[in-house]
């Protein structure tokens, strides 16, 4: 079992991490590696875009207000390179901004607030299960995009 009293993930993932304050950022780390995952943490879009160029993960988990590079706009950026890796946004500003998975491209938006964390867990290990039921080459990356663009 978790932290949160959530069963583990099925299998140890490779996320990266991307949150400019830094304490939020070594809280999620923690967090994330408790449960079993290997985390490469990035402090904005630019360092995230860097480490998605020299390293696979299987999973994003992005704040949406950073410095020169939004998490949308990483994301955007993130889908046209590999647009199969989940991503989770993370923000306190979802309910003001009205950001949802449609308007940011993020498989799934979560407020920040004290209840983040089962949530986060939660959403890490239901997006990583999807994942692992999708059977490989199911959904070429052309296909993946041109589905995307017509939604």
């Amino acid at each position: 079992m978790s932290i949160s009293g959530t069963p583990e993930s099925t299998s140890s993932a490779h996320i990266l991490l991307v949150n400019s304050n830094k304490s939020g950022l070594a809280a999620r780390k923690a967090i994330l590696e408790e449960v079993g995952h290997r985390v490469t943490a990035a402090t904005n879009g630019e360092d995230a875009w860097e480490q998605l160029s020299k390293a696979k993960f299987d999973l994003i988990v992005t704040e949406f207000k950073m410095g020169k590079m939004s998490g949308v706009e990483l994301i955007r950026k993130m889908r046209g390179m590999e647009p199969a890796i989940p991503v989770i946004m993370l923000s306190g500003y979802v309910e003001a901004l009205g950001l949802t998975e449609s308007t940011t491209g993020a498989d799934v938006v979560l407020a920040k607030s004290a209840n983040e964390v089962p949530h986060l867990i939660r959403a890490v290990s239901r997006l990583l299960r999807q994942r692992m039921k999708k059977p490989v080459g199911s959904q070429p990356r052309a296909a993946s995009r041109a589905k995307r663009r017509s939604s």
